[in-house]
């Protein structure tokens, strides 16, 4: 049985007019997978490029994921449930919290004897490169480049915190930036294990010091300069340094439990 698709408003016509607007349509396409089939979970999970042209010639670059039997679990799903299905409720929340990431072209489910299947379509983020791309060559850059993406990032957590969510997965290769002439921008990518912050302030700490920990590259003043932008304040204050504390301190221990 397959479940009522979703399908974005400004996919739907492109979607249509490539007869890719079905489950059935959107499994069946040949493709060549971009990385080696995810099989951690016991099924296997796949993900495609895909470039389609509207009427008017113009290319729309989508990543097309697929999987079977690759199920998460919890107590609400004890039996388990397409780690896209999570995801996709996720993009869906990003977006109504005004949370900056991936877009949902298309998302279906079905279950056939034995089998749990899905097919979630993203929208490639053309123009953006993963921050450990941009970490790569960060000596290279201008100063003002690096400000304006370190707070594009810091503005980027902010507004996932204050939407009450943690990414859980924070790492540079989750968190995609562009630079053009009015700044910076970044949106975060593979959301399916974010949750709700049930420890508030702590959860957020505990986030943050990951991507501390996996941010070597970055100077003292610039590590600030993002703690600042994740602030929304402008100089340091008793609460920034509060933060800087909180961040040190997890360091400390989770470097003590190593």
């Amino acid at each position: 049985m397959t479940a009522q698709p979703f399908i974005a408003v400004n996919a739907r016509a492109l979607l249509e007019q490539h007869g890719l607007d079905s489950f059935d349509a959107l499994w069946s396409l040949q493709l060549d997978a971009v990385d080696d089939p995810n099989i951690e979970r016991g099924g296997w999970s796949s993900v495609y490029r895909l470039t389609l042209a509207d009427e008017y010639g113009r290319e729309h670059n989508f990543f097309l994921k697929r999987q079977d039997n690759h199920l998460t679990r919890n107590l609400r799903k004890p039996f388990g449930e397409p780690t896209f299905a999570r995801e996709f409720r996720y993009i869906q929340a990003y977006a109504r919290a005004g949370v900056p990431a991936l877009e949902a072209a298309f998302f279906a489910q079905r279950a056939l004897p034995g089998h749990q299947q899905a097919v979630l379509l993203t929208r490639a983020l053309d123009g953006y490169q993963d921050a450990e791309d941009w970490v790569a060559s960060w000596n290279t850059l201008k100063w003002t480049d690096r400000r304006d993406l370190l707070q594009a990032v810091g503005a980027l957590v902010r507004s996932l915190h204050n939407a009450g969510l943690v990414h859980k997965c924070l790492y540079l290769k989750h968190i995609f930036l562009k630079l053009d002439q009015d700044g910076a921008g970044a949106r975060l990518i593979d959301l399916e294990k974010t949750h709700p912050a049930w420890l508030g302030r702590r959860d957020f700490v505990s986030e943050l010091t990951t991507l501390h920990r996996r941010s070597p590259v970055f100077s003292r003043t610039q590590r600030l300069r993002f703690l600042l932008a994740y602030l929304g304040s402008e100089r340091v204050n008793a609460e920034a340094r509060r933060w800087v504390r909180d961040i040190r301190r997890m360091q400390e221990r989770k470097e003590s439990r190593r």
